[in-house]
């Protein structure tokens, strides 16, 4: 394979930094602040009407705090996540908060309605404990000990958390129940591809502490649901809808000394990896029209298909002449070259590529 060894390009900047956006809050800072109000109705009898809290970089912000019970002091914030599209936004992160028994953790947390709890090892939490990862633990933890030193219980909720859950990969992280309280900075930049590429890390992770030894990476849902129904006997575990982060995928599964990675995708995806390039964001990557050339050459395509190939700078076009004049050696060339590609970055890991059609309905090829 010529050209340059597979590589991951860094994303465009104004896209890995969104500048002129609006930032937001995570679930954890906003828990925090709901924890704070309502530990203090615990020592005062009144919820207040706003709370400032420390981000874990040291700036505090000022919330907005809603009475939901008064005679309870249950108390909300509201997620605004700037403008992020974040299933969350406008979330309800609600506290309850009670006196704990002497001897107790300084802050003991339990999951209420709509969010969830851990069922499966591998992400850090211990099974049976509400999905909160350790910086917001810690956050409310800092939070609380601004009002007072003696333990506390504090319930979170999320009214329609289990909804909201259903739109992510909770349940395939053995989270049920609800969402999970996040945050690594307090702060939610805009379109930030952190939490995508951390979720590809975390969805690896735990299929390797299930003992699975085999993950199917897709591009997005059709992609996703295609190979849900490829490959039946896998668990949903092993699903990981990976987006633009191909490399990153490889590259943990390789770490947990995975033996076979399968990636299901579609035309343009599956051209960007033939080329050797693992981070596809269409910022930072185009289709190579030269290489489609080459490909459908070296299959002994017809004229028609060879044309394509420079014809638009899409895959679409060049896979739908492949497809109208039965000349599939292309794409399957493709596939066998991505495989290779990725088999390269990931040292050796078995890599297997298949292209579905654009609707995700049809194998088209593999490799």
């Amino acid at each position: 394979m010529g050209g340059p060894p597979p590589h991951e390009p860094p994303l465009a900047p104004e896209v890995a930094r969104a500048k002129g956006l609006r930032t937001g809050f995570t679930t954890g800072a906003c828990s925090a602040a709901a924890s704070k109000a309502a530990v203090l109705w615990l020592t005062t009898g009144q919820i207040p009407a706003r709370v400032d809290i420390a981000l874990p970089a040291g700036r505090r912000v000022g919330f907005d705090v809603l009475i939901v019970d008064a005679t309870r002091g249950i108390c909300a914030v509201v997620k605004d996540a700037g403008d992020d599209p974040d299933v969350t936004h406008g979330a309800h992160l609600t506290a309850r908060a009670a006196w704990a028994e002497a001897g107790d953790r300084p802050v003991v947390l339990s999951a209420g309605d709509g969010v969830g709890t851990v069922t499966l090892p591998g992400l850090g939490i211990p099974v049976g404990e509400p999905a909160i990862t350790e910086v917001p633990r810690a956050m409310i933890s800092a939070a609380v000990a601004e009002v007072t030193d003696r333990p506390v219980r504090i319930e979170l909720s999320v009214p329609g958390g289990q909804a909201m859950a259903a739109k992510t990969s909770n349940a395939r992280l053995g989270i049920q129940g609800g969402i999970s309280i996040l945050g690594t900075t307090g702060i939610v930049r805009p379109f930030s591809t952190a939490a995508w590429r951390a979720s590809v890390v975390q969805q690896v992770d735990v299929a390797a502490a299930q003992g699975q030894d085999h993950m199917v990476l897709s591009t997005g849902g059709r992609t996703d649901a295609a190979a849900q129904r490829l490959f039946p006997e896998l668990p949903a575990v092993c699903f990981v809808e990976v987006g633009d982060f191909t490399g990153i995928a490889l590259r943990r599964a390789r770490h947990h000394g995975m033996e076979q990675v399968t990636f299901v995708g579609m035309a343009g995806k599956i051209a960007k990896l033939a080329a050797g390039v693992l981070m596809t964001h269409y910022r930072r990557s185009k289709v190579d029209g030269d290489l489609l050339a080459e490909v459908a050459r070296a299959t002994g395509a017809p004229a028609e298909v060879i044309g394509a190939a420079t014809a638009t700078a899409t895959a679409r076009h060049f896979a739908e002449v492949c497809m109208a004049a039965g000349a599939m050696a292309p794409l399957e060339e493709l596939c066998r070259r991505a495989g290779a590609a990725c088999a390269q970055y990931a040292e050796g890991l078995a890599v297997q590529v298949i292209m579905v059609d654009f609707e995700g309905a049809e194998v088209l090829a593999r490799g």
